[in-house]
């Protein structure tokens, strides 16, 4: 088995960069046609153990005819470009599984001499289309001009394929390094392509996309001028067993089989859930002006669970008291024995009670994508915290503790973040600590340079009762090229259905002012505190 130090792979990466300029002359040279300076590039093999396996040029296409990640034909368009595909690094390592980092890089005929960075999904392992979808609302990134690029971060495998991590590059690439890696790589290949270097580079991602967003800001900050981050899954351990805690509290409050084992799809039925709903709805919708289904006004939402319990005599129309005391104990998150948090708390929102989809509410259903719900009714978190802590490729992982962004935010750059309110996977208030943790440690100039975004109703990086298509690259470019600092940013029902309304910086909220309820211009942004 071959084993490639950080070191080794540095030294890699630059012998890469410098190599670059020595591409052939049928796709260096600027009389060569957009197609044949394209197909130059297939079977390169850059210093650096950069190989371009395929490179050509692909037509432009028709809004309707693109095919989106679940098969579904997007609303846009695609401008005719010139797509590359590689892989750095390509060696046998453990088991004697090839690994590498493949990417995909789109380089459209008419560049806007932006570079951008896909953030990935998962564990990673597959490479998406290069188009950048990310919070571009209904113009992807390459639509727009940019060069996009996507790579798979050294592995490939099923988006929860964790077997790569056998492999010490593999599992140090999937961590970090792939992230500076690739983007110095598809910056540098740009520039040679074009004959000039990208004026800025941006990178967009949610989940884990959005987890490698915050680590180039903390780790490697000179890369990018502007970072969009959506859900960030920047602390899966933590989060992982928050929901485990959440499983074992709602266990408590199940119906129980021959067994004594509790019915997981018993514990909320479908009238509890609509119990659920409308209590919440009734205690905390119209606080935003305006009884619409969505509660705006996150920051003045204190659910309270004990308002629903049944009464003496009710049976209908009302939850039991094991159910308003798991509900409290798991939405509150897990805490060690010593009182310390060891996860957030979860929100109350609109999509906790949702069942439908891959990826349902935060109520329990009985099924998961990741296997059978647990049937725990007991949990030890200190042992389950301790564990945690000693895992070496988590703690590398994560990053939610890193808050020093001054190299980051002295030299202008940018950072938006966004967050649904209803994720039942990572927290919208984890991310909103570490925002605010981020505020303490820099000061002034971390709110000169970032927004954060609470998207009500929204589940795990869009979905949901919510107005979840919205462009967050576009506002970043303008306030990091022209020094626009974004406002208000409208928002409208990916789905189709018809409402509009503003993404206001939380704690800000939309609050509605009267006329038209489905346009944006009826809701203003108010600081829940006048």
């Amino acid at each position: 088995m071959r084993k490639v130090s950080i070191g080794v792979a540095g030294a890699l990466l630059a012998s890469a960069t410098m190599g670059l300029a020595s591409l052939s002359p049928a796709f260096a040279g600027e009389e060569a046609s957009q197609g044949g300076r394209c197909e130059g590039l297939t079977g390169q093999t850059l210093p650096g153990r950069v190989k371009i396996n395929k490179a050509g040029h692909v037509a432009a296409a028709a809004p309707g005819t693109v095919q989106g990640p679940m098969g579904q034909m997007m609303p846009y368009g695609l401008p005719s470009h010139c797509l590359v595909e590689g892989v750095i690094n390509e060696r046998q390592g453990a088991g004697d599984t090839t690994y590498g980092i493949g990417f995909e890089l789109a380089l459209p005929d008419d560049w806007n001499g932006r570079f951008l960075l896909m953030g990935g999904g998962g564990l990673n392992g597959t490479i998406n289309p290069p188009i950048g979808p990310v919070a571009s609302g209904s113009t992807p990134a390459l639509a727009r001009g940019f060069a996009v690029l996507s790579h798979d971060s050294g592995h490939k495998g099923a988006v929860f394929d964790d077997s790569f991590m056998v492999d010490q590059r593999a599992s140090l690439d999937f961590a970090e390094s792939s992230v500076r890696t690739v983007t110095l790589m598809g910056q540098d290949l740009t520039a040679t392509y074009y004959g000039k270097a990208a004026h800025h580079s941006y990178m967009t991602g949610c989940s884990t996309g959005g987890r490698e967003g915050m680590l180039a800001s903390q780790r490697y900050p000179e890369l990018f001028d502007g970072i969009v981050v959506g859900a960030p899954a920047m602390r899966t351990g933590d989060s992982n067993l928050g929901t485990t805690y959440a499983s074992v509290m709602f266990n408590r409050a199940a119906p129980r089989d021959e067994r004594g084992l509790p019915v997981v799809t018993e514990i909320f039925t479908p009238s509890d859930r609509t119990t659920l709903l409308n209590g919440l709805l009734a205690q905390c919708d119209g606080l935003d002006g305006l009884e619409d289904g969505l509660i705006n006004n996150v920051a003045q939402c204190k659910f309270e669970p004990a308002r629903l319990q049944c009464t003496a005599g009710q049976t209908e129309d009302c939850l039991d008291a094991a159910q308003v005391e798991a509900l409290d104990a798991a939405f509150a998150g897990p805490f060690d024995s010593a009182g310390y948090p060891i996860y957030a708390p979860v929100p109350f929102d609109t999509g906790i009670v949702a069942t439908e989809g891959p990826i349902p509410g935060y109520l329990p259903t009985g099924t998961s994508i990741f296997g059978p719900p647990t049937q725990a009714l007991e949990i030890d978190l200190d042992a389950q915290a301790h564990m945690l802590r000693q895992n070496a490729v988590q703690r590398l992982t994560d990053t939610n503790y890193w808050t020093n962004l001054n190299t980051y935010l002295d030299k202008g750059s940018k950072i938006l973040f966004y967050h649904g309110v209803s994720d039942p996977w990572f927290s919208a208030w984890a991310t909103w600590d570490y925002y605010e943790r981020a505020g303490e440690t820099n000061g002034a100039a971390w709110y000169d340079a970032s927004r954060f975004y609470m998207v009500p109703g929204m589940g795990h990086c869009g979905g949901g009762n919510a107005l979840d298509n919205f462009d967050l690259l576009g506002p970043l470019v303008e306030w990091t090229e022209k020094g626009e600092a974004p406002d208000s940013i409208v928002a409208t029902r990916a789905n189709g259905k018809p409402g509009a309304q503003p993404l206001c910086n939380y704690p800000a909220y939309p609050r509605y002012t009267g006329g038209d309820v489905n346009s944006a211009s009826s809701y203003a942004c108010t600081d829940p505190s006048s």
